[in-house]
């Protein structure tokens, strides 16, 4: 029974570890090229970048400028 326990912790540390290295992935990002003035509203920088081809896209910084976002690749 202590065997079946202690592969039973195995298994989910080792499943812990794994789902840590997921949300660990790092996001690049890139200012959107074709949104034009100041960046007020999220929704509207998100459907700019979507059309240049990323999955996503916030407005960000002082400047408030569309930056669009993507996994990085290794």
């Amino acid at each position: 029974m202590e065997r079946k326990f202690l592969r039973g912790v195995l298994l989910l540390l080792t499943l812990l570890l794994a789902s840590q290295e997921m949300v660990d992935a790092k996001m690049c990002k890139t200012p959107s090229r074709q949104f034009r003035g100041l960046c007020l509203i999220g929704r509207n920088c998100d459907n700019v970048c979507r059309g240049e081809g990323f999955p996503d896209g916030d407005c960000d910084g002082f400047r408030r400028r569309c930056i669009c976002s993507r996994p990085c690749r290794p």
